[in-house]
């Protein structure tokens, strides 16, 4: 990587001020040249994912050794073409960056944002989610080895239901399940059709799942299985988002192949090598974004 710390580029004729391009963002030696090189090769990836996409931005001013800070207002010294969509919550209005093109993308890696976080809907149908999530979180006992189990069981419900579902790992230790869905359905609804998901998967197989909220209760060796990401507002690190963890993982889609092989490990996909991932594979997601699924006899079936 080049030793210039500050410099100013054109991208998509938008000027771009890049600043402290030296300073280290991981400790092996990755700096913040190599988080705005990362997210200017992924860009033609990413950005149909997130795009319309309200989105909130996880900044490491001083790297992932240092304090880090959840961002969903558009800073006010923001360029001016820079989109954004207001939306109202129950106490103020929030103006949330829309991401649409490698400039933005850039910009957001200029401040530090290490991690790119979006909901779950787009500006065009705000409380309409078009996509669910399913997120197993292992606790601390558990192994990846009994979240890749968890995950087969869901993708079984999933077949049951006539749903497909598209997995990624979180870039940490769990996988995020992806359904997208037609965007007809509130958040609340949404949130009940993946909970009964989650609660059949965890009396199906109560030895390694749960869905037990209360840290202090749950089970350190089981895998939660957390539905609750649906929820209004909430908001998750992103295909291909890098994650603040050593080694600079990215969190990065899979195929169920993969996971029956029972032999992922998610340190493998990150951004040493994701470069050689996207040449052999592709997008392992872009069926995802066409995709769009009823959720309505699995809501009859809680009513």
């Amino acid at each position: 990587m080049s030793t210039i710390s500050t410099t100013e580029t054109r991208i998509e004729g938008k000027n771009i001020k890049l600043t402290n391009l030296n300073k280290l963002m991981w400790p092996e030696g990755l700096t913040k040249a190599h988080l705005v090189k990362y997210y200017t090769d992924v860009a033609p990836y990413l950005l149909p994912y997130i795009k319309e996409r309200p989105l909130v931005m996880k900044r490491y001013p001083d790297g992932i050794e240092g304090g880090f800070f959840y961002q969903k207002e558009c800073p006010n010294y923001a360029p001016e073409w820079i989109k954004t969509e207001s939306i109202r919550h129950s106490d103020k209005t929030v103006n949330y960056i829309i991401c649409e093109d490698a400039a933005t993308l850039v910009w957001l890696a200029n401040q530090g944002c290490i991690e790119i976080h979006a909901w779950l809907c787009k500006q065009s149908h705000i409380e309409y989610p078009d996509i669910a999530i399913i997120d197993l979180d292992p606790g601390e006992e558990a192994k990846f080895r009994d979240v890749l189990e968890v995950a087969l069981v869901i993708k079984n419900a999933l077949d049951h239901l006539k749903l497909v579902g598209y997995p990624k790992t979180s870039g940490a230790t769990g996988i995020h399940i992806f359904i997208p869905l037609r965007p007809v359905y509130t958040f609340q609804q949404v949130t009940k059709a993946m909970g009964l998901i989650a609660q059949t998967v965890a009396d199906a197989f109560s030895e390694k799942a749960t869905i037990e909220r209360s840290l202090a209760k749950r089970d350190k060796r089981k895998i939660y299985v957390d539905y609750l990401q649906n929820t209004r507002g909430k908001s998750m690190a992103w295909t291909y988002s890098l994650r603040p963890i050593a080694g600079a993982p990215i969190s990065t889609p899979v195929m169920w192949e993969e996971i029956e092989k029972l032999h992922l490990k998610p340190s493998e996909f990150n951004i040493y090598t994701m470069g050689n991932r996207l040449k052999f594979f592709g997008d392992l997601h872009q069926d995802l974004l066409r995709k769009h699924q009823d959720i309505g006899h699995i809501l009859r079936l809680i009513s």
